[in-house]
């Protein structure tokens, strides 16, 4: 018999996945692409991160936990609100979950029915608008227009031209690098209240900022949804664990949620976690080479031709107005791979309206290949 297709899995691939595999394909031929691609540390996770795991492994710690997650892990989390930001969350209102991917699901699925809108930027995340429509919640999309970050004049002229029950905002965000300053954010969450807007903040590219320190929103309203990750600042994409701080009258439904859904974060992955607040010094020789690459790349791509579309204040990226090479991002990114062998993420993936004249270049990678792309797009676009 043949398997039908519903209409909601008719969503857009993310083309950042696509270009990774083409990269990896060529490189398997013996290229040496350079990826810009993804947003995926090229260090490993911290060495007590590993060393947990290795222990884990040697005493059979690979089982089911409380959907909740390991109470030594939410604790540890807890820990570091206070220790990071200097506010106290207490450590059953915070969930393990299995990666950043995970808790987007859980918190859509408890807060918000079929039908329902949620606000989101544009450019954004293109994982937010694919599971909103999975869900069959109607994503609106809030054009930033240029002005680098979400701000509550944004919030308050979306909502009155078209009205949604939710808003997920990120800071610093993806694809841009932009950092929402602190009293703008508490405008934001303040015009949310006042519009009976519930709130999610995804914070997973938290200390990873480079002009201004973090700002989390439970600082400001303690009941706001935060979701967090260990994947970029802790160096743990493939060990998929992340995190969700949920106020009380949530606590429940998630769980219920993920114990159907997930039944609960990888044991493995959650003890080498609780390690990873111990690897900061590791951790921030790190985020000094994403800086270093930052300064080079925010040199040299405008004299490439690529206009940088938004202040890259924080994470690991350059958004770029590529509009004057080409209108066609996606056949510009195929022929750069193919060609100059950098691989990088069409702005389609980010922005439907505006992302053919958009590529995101990440970073992540360390400052030589990061030289090296660059020289390597010098030489391919004639400018040597």
């Amino acid at each position: 018999m043949k398997a039908t297709i519903s209409r909601r899995s008719d969503i857009e691939p993310f083309h950042a996945m696509d270009v990774l595999a083409e990269a990896n394909r060529l490189k398997s031929a013996g290229i040496p692409v350079i990826s810009m691609a993804v947003g995926q540390p090229s260090d490993p996770a911290p060495r007590p991160v590993r060393e947990a795991a290795a222990q884990a492994a040697r005493e059979g710690r690979i089982g089911y936990t409380d959907a909740s997650g390991l109470m030594s892990l939410r604790q540890a989390i807890a820990r570091h609100y206070l220790d990071h930001y200097g506010v106290e969350v207490p450590a059953d209102r915070i969930v393990a979950t299995t990666g950043s991917s995970a808790a987007f699901n859980l918190a859509f699925l408890a807060m918000f029915d079929a039908g329902d809108r949620v606000a989101i930027t544009a450019p954004g995340y293109p994982a937010y608008r694919n599971i909103l429509k999975v869900l069959g919640i109607e994503a609106v999309e809030i054009d930033l227009a240029g002005d680098g970050y979400l701000t509550a004049r944004h919030l308050e002229e979306a909502h009155r031209s078209w009205p949604f029950k939710g808003l997920l905002f990120a800071s610093p965000a993806n694809p841009t690098g932009s950092v929402i300053p602190r009293d703008e954010i508490v405008r934001i969450l303040r015009t949310a209240e006042d519009l009976g807007v519930s709130v999610i903040s995804d914070e997973i590219y938290h200390r990873l900022a480079y002009e201004q320190p973090d700002t989390t929103a439970l600082a400001i309203d303690p009941d706001t949804v935060v979701i967090n990750s260990f994947s970029k600042y802790y160096c743990m994409t493939g060990w998929r664990i992340g995190w969700m701080v949920l106020p009380k009258e949530l606590l429940r439904p998630v769980e219920r949620i993920q114990q159907s859904l997930y039944i609960s974060a990888p044991e493995l992955s959650q003890y080498a976690a609780i390690r990873a607040f111990e690897g900061t010094g590791e951790l921030e020789a790190v985020k000094a080479r994403y800086a270093q690459s930052r300064k080079m790349l925010l040199e040299r791509l405008p004299k490439l031709g690529f206009g940088i579309a938004a202040p890259p204040d924080g994470a690991f990226y350059a958004y770029c107005d590529v509009s004057r090479h080409t209108n066609d991002s996606m056949d510009f990114a195929r022929r750069m791979i193919a060609e100059a062998h950098v691989a990088a993420t069409p702005g389609h993936d980010f922005d439907p309206v505006n992302g053919h004249r958009t590529m995101r270049f990440s970073y992540a990678g360390s400052p030589a290949d990061m030289v090296e792309a660059m020289d390597r797009l010098e030489r391919w676009l004639g400018r040597a």
